[in-house]
């Protein structure tokens, strides 16, 4: 009976062994899968959702940052059936409180490499978001798509220029026919014998170009002769005594403005003026009585008869 109980008791604790190692693999085999898909099922981290039009190049388990801190990773994308949209899952590992009003933007943190996430935590607002909560989204274009922007309207005008250009060219193909290019060639060459013409003509009259080069050098030379003798002038000293005879000048007029000297008082001096104008006066009186009775001032008297004296009228 002892050797059955011990059999039996072994048998069990086998089963339940084998029992515990079986849910033991199991749960190996979980937490092993989620954590290669971003996510940690004995973690109690914090986790926020935001949705995004495209997420391409963002993976599960990229990173999630703050000001360049790593605080947590992609754990899950999912996209919604009714809006289309994809909701991004965000593990947070980091315990910091971020305000309702974070934008969580889609970035490229280098030119080889994937994408990740950076939130702007809005430090100073108070209102937290819990976990659960939506965040605002936002997709920050990288080099290469904003080059890649930046080129499409670039190449639109390039094509533009192009199918213009393609244009012009049918128009002048179709202008220059046969009889146009004949025309053409004619042209050219008449324009090539008018040249040789010009060419001839230009060494004939060469010899005399010569001269005439040689003249105005000669004239050139002349030129400077002068220049140096009109340096050579004191025209400092000559300017100087055109000012000083200047200066005597305006002291003359301003003597006789003043009535200073013989002319000024002759232009101010009004008595002297009106004694003027009455003896210029009496001397035209004087001269028409002389016309009148020329006898009262010239008497020939050939008996030595006295003159009748001059009685003023």
């Amino acid at each position: 009976m002892r050797v059955i109980k011990k059999y039996r008791v072994l048998k069990i604790s086998r089963e339940i062994r084998t029992a515990i190692l079986v849910l033991g693999a199991i749960a190996l085999f979980i937490w092993g899968y989620s954590f290669l898909d971003g996510r940690n099922i004995f973690d109690n981290s914090t986790k926020y959702y935001v949705e995004y039009d495209n997420v391409e190049g963002l993976t599960t388990s990229s990173n999630v940052t703050i000001n360049g801190l790593v605080v947590g990773k992609v754990s899950r994308i999912n996209i919604n059936a009714q809006t289309g949209k994809l909701v991004v899952e965000l593990m947070m590992s980091h315990p910091i409180s971020i305000a309702k009003s974070s934008v969580a933007t889609i970035y490229s943190p280098g030119l080889i490499g994937g994408k990740g996430i950076s939130i702007d935590p809005k430090f100073g607002n108070t209102d937290y978001a819990e976990s659960g909560h939506y965040l605002k989204g936002e997709v920050q274009f990288d080099i290469t798509e904003k080059l890649v922007g930046e080129l499409e309207p670039l190449k639109t005008k390039v094509d533009e220029v192009l199918q213009n250009a393609n244009a012009m060219l049918l128009a002048v193909n179709g202008i220059l026919d046969e009889q146009m290019q004949a025309d053409l060639k004619s042209s050219v060459a008449e324009l090539k014998g008018t040249l040789a013409g010009a060419n001839k003509l230009m060494r004939g009259v060469e010899p005399q170009l010569n001269g005439t080069m040689a003249n105005l050098n000669v004239m050139s030379k002349n030129f400077v002769g002068l220049s140096q003798e009109l340096n050579e002038l004191d025209i400092n000293g000559t300017f100087a005594n055109l000012q000083q005879a200047s200066a005597n000048i305006d002291k003359i007029l301003a003597d006789i403005e003043n009535g200073n000297g013989s002319v000024g008082k002759l232009l101010k001096d009004e008595e002297l003026y009106n004694n003027l104008t009455g003896a210029s006066k009496e001397l035209e009186l004087l001269m028409r009585d002389l016309k009148e009775h020329p006898k009262r001032y010239v008497h020939f008297s050939i008996f030595g008869k006295k003159a009748t004296p001059y009685q003023e009228k």
